[in-house]
């Protein structure tokens, strides 16, 4: 090459490697970009899509959905006063505190980056403004597919899915176990005492009634599917019990107040309770009915039942 084209070579060189680093520069800011847009999702919510963390890592729950999240692994901040007596629970949200809707100011200093609760809650406006704030309809959609909007909500909707496929396998498994063992036509209630009123519960209101009813397919007494089926509950006096009661009976009791219904007269006198088909169960316990809820339910009946 002659020494005259040196200059001119080096010169195109020089310009090429800046257009290449320009349009590397280019590719990273695109990427940051990205990067920067993934950092949210947009889920789907009843009232319209919101924008919500890719990973929430501070999330507050006012309501029903603790164990849906725990499940799944995500970082809770603020829990309900109901979550904060489960049991189940108890270990996983130690650090955790205990809030309201109308407790705004602790929410503040919790710095949320996510929250959750029920639809028609006081306040709404006032925590979507803390952070994005996904309310959910009770019982909009069944208990399994909420645990998946949950799910899609943190952006872990594969795993709830697993979970729910898994779930549904294993309680109609041991549903199959429990109908060989007493019967096809056996029948189970489930009750509740709460604050010396007495309820019954149809197949979608927690303490059991979704594995019992739904998963395992046994059957509910006639009275009880007339009264609380399609309301959820029914309220009715303890001394009437026994027009509700089943074969079995699951009773579920809040703490201190075991001596006083078992010693009562009317309790003594159900046939369920005669024929040791009573399982007495802590209703703090049995309360909600998201997985990790359902696990400890499942594997009750399952040791209850098939003992």
């Amino acid at each position: 090459m002659k020494k005259w084209l040196l200059p001119m070579f080096m010169m195109v060189v020089l310009v090429l490697a800046a257009c290449g680093n320009k349009e590397d520069n280019s590719k990273k800011d695109e990427g940051s970009i990205e990067a920067s847009s993934a950092e949210t999702i947009t889920y789907q919510s009843e009232t319209g899509p919101i924008e919500v963390p890719t990973h929430p890592k501070r999330v507050v729950v006012l309501s029903s959905f603790v164990g849906d999240l725990l499940q799944l692994g995500v970082n809770v901040v603020g829990v309900d006063a109901w979550a904060a007596d489960n049991p189940n629970f108890q270990e996983d949200i130690k650090n955790a505190m205990v809030v309201e809707n109308t407790d705004i100011e602790k929410i503040i200093e919790l710095e949320p980056d996510l929250i959750i609760g029920l639809n028609g809650i006081e306040n709404a406006d006032k925590l979507a403004e803390i952070a994005p704030t996904v309310l959910f309809t009770y019982g909009k959609v069944d208990y399994l597919q909420q645990f998946i909007e949950i799910g899609k909500v943190v952006n872990k909707e594969k795993e709830a899915t697993e979970w729910v496929e898994d779930f549904k396998a294993r309680a109609a498994e041991v549903g199959t176990k429990i109908k060989e063992k007493i019967g096809e036509d056996a029948t189970v209630t489930v009750a509740e005492m709460f604050n010396k009123q007495l309820y019954v519960y149809g197949d979608n209101w927690g303490r059991g009634t979704e594995i019992l009813y739904q998963e395992m397919g046994l059957k509910m007494p006639e009275k009880v599917k007339e009264d609380a089926l399609k309301p959820g509950y029914f309220a009715i006096s303890q001394e009437v019990l026994g027009e509700y009661a089943g074969d079995y009976v699951i009773f579920s009791m809040f703490k201190d107040q075991g001596s006083s219904v078992t010693n009562a007269a009317w309790f003594k006198d159900l046939e369920a309770v005669k024929n040791g088909h009573l399982f007495e169960v802590n209703a703090n316990a049995f309360y909600f009915n998201d997985p990790k809820t359902l696990e400890y339910q499942l594997n009750f009946f399952k040791e209850k039942f098939l003992q």
